[in-house]
């Protein structure tokens, strides 16, 4: 179905990116296809302004705040006026990461990009479940995934296992192989004792070749005992250490591997990343990852032809992330008109700040809001992610609380603007003439501007 220049601009804009700031869609007018593919860079996304701590830097912090609760505790006392203090001081640190995060997105110029990204971030997920991963999501986010987000697919997958975050989250960090020299010479420690299979499995399972790709549990027990020994400096080493990945040696389970019918000899460390090699590059990731990017841009059930060309793209270059975007913007399935996509909150609120030109500052409110709205900041319930099908976030409670923020929002920004030419803004060719009707004929500004960001043209992309 062919697709006029002006409704291209407006998907290319609406869809592909955040959702559109004044000017963007005239910016994409000539050239939809060529405005996104400019979007992709070798060095990958863009960084938040003010997020300068590094994931080392925030590990010291938390040691640091560790030994204090120790200390307390061999005292015999609660947790004292410091120790309150510097545990809101790190989750304070959390939050500004996410207020960075989300004032990027709304002023960025290449949504597109930071669309890509945050796919990405969803995809490895790292949840803030607990207070040692909770300020290490942003450095996570800075160090691991938006360097690589148009590069090898493998060096992506390799970075995000090996951060300390994602370390911490699925606590590969206690990993302990039983025939590795702590197993046999310390006889265990309690509850840090042990093989521990969640990142093993979460790879396998969610990362890359996908729960159906015909692996046993005895191979997730195998790659998890190639992964014994990664690890990162923490709080029982010197203070001086380095404060990044660190293999130890002492913990790995020595000895060969047979994983998904491949041998893996003994190795140390390179153990585990010549298993993540050979899932990087099994047809059955190529496949999980096609269908995901499909489903996220274009619909819940995606067109198969879309996944295939996506598929074709990842398998040709080994896993390309650059050249699986262009395969994305050039197919012709990922232009349909038809808007499949409910927004998720994040992207509702973005898209709600950039149509107005608004970039927020008082990140408390952002936090509670998108919390009732059943997306709380950094905290995906699973390591699957946030969901991305529609009935999850269409449900009538959910509805309702949208309407109450997006009335009070009004109330704030929109002064003597003309919701009529923000709709034009938002939303371009997009814009239905029963919708534009409805805005025109609202008894005030603010509610022409509530009717808009509640219409299903904006509430789906």
């Amino acid at each position: 179905m062919a697709v006029d220049k002006d409704l291209r601009a407006s998907i290319a804009v609406t869809r592909f990116g955040l959702g559109a700031r004044p000017g963007d869609i005239a910016a994409a007018r000539a050239d939809p296809e060529g405005y996104l593919a400019a979007q992709i860079r070798p060095q990958g996304a863009d960084r938040p302004a003010g997020t300068t701590a590094t994931s080392g830097e925030r590990i010291n912090e938390y040691v640091a705040y560790r030994k204090a609760r120790a200390m307390e505790k061999r005292l015999g006392e609660g947790k004292t006026d410091d120790g309150k203090m510097a545990n809101r001081a790190l989750r304070r640190e959390a939050a500004g990461d996410f207020l960075a995060r989300v004032q990027l997105a709304a002023r960025a110029d290449a949504g597109f990009r930071e669309r890509w990204t945050l796919f990405w971030a969803n995809h490895f997920t790292v949840s803030a479940k607990k207070l040692a991963t909770v300020t290490l999501v942003g450095p996570f986010e800075e160090e691991a995934i938006r360097p690589r987000v148009f590069g090898r697919f493998e060096d992506l997958l390799v970075a995000s296992s090996s951060h300390p975050a994602m370390l911490t989250y699925l606590d590969q960090a206690r990993s302990i192989g039983p025939g590795s020299l702590t197993a046999r010479t310390k006889g265990g420690n309690g509850k840090h004792n042990g093989l521990n299979e969640n990142l093993a499995r979460e790879i396998m399972e969610l990362h890359t070749v996908g729960v159906d790709a015909g692996y046993t549990q005895g191979d997730v027990t195998e790659f998890a005992r190639a992964m014994t020994g990664w690890s990162f400096a923490g709080r029982t080493d010197p203070a001086d250490s380095p404060r990044g990945f660190l293999f130890r040696e002492e913990t790995h389970e020595p000895g060969a591997r047979m994983i998904m019918g491949r041998r893996y000899a003994e190795g140390g460390q390179d153990q585990a990343r010549a298993v993540m090699k050979d899932l990087a590059a099994s047809p059955r990731t190529a496949h999980h990852i096609a269908m995901k990017i499909a489903r996220h841009f274009v619909a819940d059930d995606p067109p198969p032809s879309l996944v295939a060309r996506l598929e074709q793209a990842f398998s040709r270059t080994g896993g390309r992330l650059d050249t699986v975007a262009e395969s994305l913007i050039a197919s012709p399935e990922a232009w349909d008109p038809a808007a499949r996509k409910f927004k998720t909150p994040y992207e509702f609120m973005i898209s709600s700040w950039r149509a107005t030109d608004v970039a927020p500052t008082d990140v408390q409110s952002i936090t509670t809001v998108m919390t009732a709205m059943g997306q709380k900041p950094f905290s995906a319930p699973s390591p699957k992610g946030w969901p991305e099908e529609a009935q999850v976030w269409c449900a009538p409670d959910a509805v309702v609380k949208r309407m109450t923020w997006s009335e009070a929002f009004a109330t704030q920004v929109t002064g003597d603007r003309d919701p009529v030419q923000l709709a034009q803004v938002a939303l371009g060719a997009r814009l239905t003439p029963l919708v534009a009707r409805t805005i025109a004929r609202a008894e005030t500004r603010q509610e022409g501007l509530s009717i808009l960001l509640m219409s299903p043209e904006f509430q789906r992309r």
